[in-house]
């Protein structure tokens, strides 16, 4: 069955370059040029995901964020010209899986779709999960990261934070998110702490920390893991 996609875009041209790109890769495609109409449409269709334009003419795309948020787990995927850090980070945290900035390109879109879809597959898995990326191995079942077949020793914080990343490999996650998950209550003094726990991780992981293969910095927004 083929996957179904919203595309919520209200520049007639952009949607329907959208929507061509991904009818050639045998997607099927609804559209919606406003929020209301989008919100209608993701109430009453089995979708596999959203394209998410921001600057909607009757509401803002963060509260279309944090509307289907409230009763689905679909993935979302911004597509904005709003390219400021803070408002990347605020989309995020509203719970959209991806933000890409306008313009993109379309082989962009479909590595992030394809990064999204796999790592959903991932989560509705029932075998034990064993995450392989180059050299390193974490089995997510024995709490073991082995790097180039060696043991590789974590801190409990260290391994939760590290399992966090590789649980949500290819996507971002903003500062916020990340404390949050590990941390709970957070104060603003905490994002040093959380700099030093990823600055151990990855003196563990990196051959050369300068230019990671497996953990990315986001600047101003967060980190990403390597999915591949």
């Amino acid at each position: 069955m083929s996957q179904l996609f919203l595309i919520v875009e209200d520049d007639k041209q952009i949607r329907n370059f959208i929507n061509f790109s991904l009818k050639s890769q045998d997607y099927s495609c609804l559209e919606a040029s406003t929020g209301k109409s989008a919100m209608n449409i993701i109430a009453t269709e089995k979708l596999s995901a959203i394209i998410l334009d921001l600057g909607l003419p009757d509401m803002d795309g963060i509260d279309i964020i944090k509307q289907v948020r409230g009763f689905s787990e679909i993935p979302i995927i911004v597509v904005s010209a709003r390219d400021q850090d803070n408002e990347k980070v605020e989309a995020l945290d509203a719970g959209a899986d991806d933000y890409l900035t306008k313009p993109f390109s379309i082989k962009e879109l479909l590595a992030r779709i394809r990064v999204i879809f796999r790592h959903n597959a991932v989560k509705t898995a029932e075998k034990p999960m064993i995450f392989k990326v180059s050299d390193l191995e974490i089995d997510l079942e024995k709490h073991k990261v082995t790097l180039e077949g060696r043991d590789i020793h974590f801190t409990p914080m260290e391994y939760n934070v590290l399992t966090l990343l590789v649980k949500n490999a290819g996507k971002v996650l903003t500062h916020k998110y990340i404390l949050k998950e590990i941390w709970g209550t957070y104060l603003d003094s905490d994002m040093q702490t959380l700099r030093v726990f990823m600055a151990n991780i990855r003196r563990k992981l990196e051959k050369n920390p300068a230019k990671p293969r497996y953990i990315f910095t986001e600047v101003g927004i967060g980190y990403r893991f390597a999915d591949e």
